[in-house]
């Protein structure tokens, strides 16, 4: 029964893939409402399983693609490839209505920026710090803070390496729990309590992952208006990254 399940897995490797990351996901779920009761999102500890099982993968078979140098789990890198990826990305695009962009008004529209532009300056600088002192990894570390995204995103279009692009992921992945934990604490402070406040610090947070988990544990009707703002963020992060970001790192490292 064995080798008959390991064979169809073999031979349908991208199906099998689909159902493994299914699974995490299933399972994450569980653990987010049983044992975080909502504060961590599920897709951050999705996330976080996927990084370990990637990591046990490299070290198991000494390869560069994670679980995905595992014969059985070899589906996983096609899923988890440039083509689904991009596609995935223009797919959260086609959802946004501009017409409920607009009530965001100005103030959307320059939390959105400032929310893009701090967080790729604080990782650039913090790439630095680390000895990271080329354009392409501290571009590309830089725009993993703005999202988990934008950084394999941008890092692949510039060249970056492998290792320079989980560094990117990584760094997303803490800023998407720091905001998922953090929000309900700090609402009261920050004053969530209308749409348009919502809209500011989605703009602002730009993780929806963690916006959208951090303003459930708030109030929950606050969630559609944030997360319509931080949507933005990917999109805004992949065109700027590859572009503007990277040829101003260029600019002022050499």
């Amino acid at each position: 029964m064995l080798e008959i399940l390991e064979k169809a897995a073999l031979q349908n490797g991208l199906v099998s893939a689909f159902m493994v990351v299914g699974l995490i996901v299933l399972l994450s779920g569980q653990i987010s409402r049983r044992l975080t009761f909502g504060r961590v999102h599920g897709s951050a500890i999705a996330i976080v399983i996927g990084l370990i099982l990637a990591y046990w993968g490299g070290t198991r078979t000494g390869g560069h693609k994670g679980l995905a140098d595992i014969s059985l789990f070899g589906g996983i890198g096609l899923m988890g490839g440039a083509m689904l990826r991009d596609f995935a990305i223009v797919a959260t695009a086609f959802e946004v209505q501009v017409t409920e962009a607009r009530q965001a008004g100005l103030i959307g529209v320059i939390s959105l920026l400032l929310g893009t532009l701090l967080p790729f300056v604080v990782g650039a600088a913090i790439a630095w710090s680390f000895g990271y002192s080329d354009a392409v990894s501290m571009t590309t570390i830089g725009a993993g803070a703005v999202t988990y995204i934008v950084g394999p995103v941008t890092g692949a279009a510039i060249g970056a390496s492998p290792d320079v692009m989980a560094l990117s992921i990584a760094t997303g992945l803490v800023k998407a729990i720091l905001v998922m934990v953090g929000t309900p604490m700090a609402a009261r402070f920050l004053r969530l309590k209308t749409p348009r406040s919502a809209m500011v610090f989605g703009g602002l947070a730009g993780t929806v992952s963690g916006v959208s988990a951090g303003l459930a544990a708030t109030d929950r009707k606050l969630v559609p208006y944030g997360a319509l703002v931080a949507t933005f963020h990917t999109g805004l992060g992949c065109l700027l990254g590859p572009s503007v970001l990277f040829f101003a790192v260029k600019a002022v490292m050499g």
